[in-house]
């Protein structure tokens, strides 16, 4: 019989500490090149040295912190080279999922994308990025998870965050959000068709938004980008 041991208080700690920096630092909050520094990392999230060191180490294998001897620790600068990775490995991964919820997706996580959409409706209304991020994000793992393989989006948690940081910097533009809703609705549109080439197509549409919106975000933004 095999035994889950509970986690140690340490391991808890660390990984909320790398959850919690990993948000702050996708959203922005802690903006590329910010100097990060243990002490007040521990301060700021209640913890030891110890878990913010290890989460420090995991977020710098994720590529989004850089540890250098005499340069300490630091936020990496956006990487236009590591986003577009991102982006194939997203669309690689994505493709399938919508191709797959085209033979087959869960009546009732079809229910619960509409009650997403409405909500993203709504948020687009009222221009709230950070709550309408937070539901694109739900809106992709039902895709996964109606179509049967939920694991698919979390395969894609760490390597989609060079994405996430560009994201919310084309999400404060007015014509942003309803666009992203429209987008959403084509892919399920597509999927209750069971037209799989339409879902792959609207779903290329949706990803590519991003590389459309790149040159504008980084003449404005190039004090952010590596």
């Amino acid at each position: 019989m095999t035994v889950v041991l509970p986690d140690s208080s340490e391991d808890s700690a660390a990984r909320r500490v790398e959850r919690e920096l990993r948000k702050a630092i996708i959203t922005l909050e802690i903006q590329p090149g910010a100097s990060l520094s243990e002490k007040e990392l521990a301060d700021r999230y209640g913890v030891s040295r110890q878990p913010v060191r290890e989460a420090l180490i995991n977020l710098g294998k994720a590529g989004l912190v850089g540890i250098q001897p005499r340069r300490g620790t630091f936020v990496v600068k956006i990487s236009l080279d590591l986003m577009r990775q991102a982006r194939f490995v997203r669309e690689s991964l994505e493709v399938a999922v919508v191709r797959r919820a085209c033979v087959s997706f869960d009546p009732a996580v079809r229910q619960r994308i509409d009650g997403i959409l409405d909500r993203q409706a709504d948020l687009a209304a009222e221009q709230s990025h950070y709550a309408f991020q937070r539901e694109d994000e739900a809106f992709h793992a039902a895709l996964s998870e109606g179509a049967g393989f939920p694991t698919a989006w979390e395969t894609l948690e760490t390597i989609k965050a060079h994405m996430d940081r560009v994201c919310h910097l084309t999400l404060p533009l007015p014509e942003t959000l309803p666009k992203l809703v429209g987008e959403h609705r084509r892919i399920v549109d597509a999927i209750d068709c069971h037209d799989a080439d339409r879902a792959e197509v609207a779903l290329k549409v949706h990803l590519d938004g991003i590389l459309k919106a790149l040159p504008k975000i980084r003449d404005q933004f190039g004090f952010l980008f590596a």
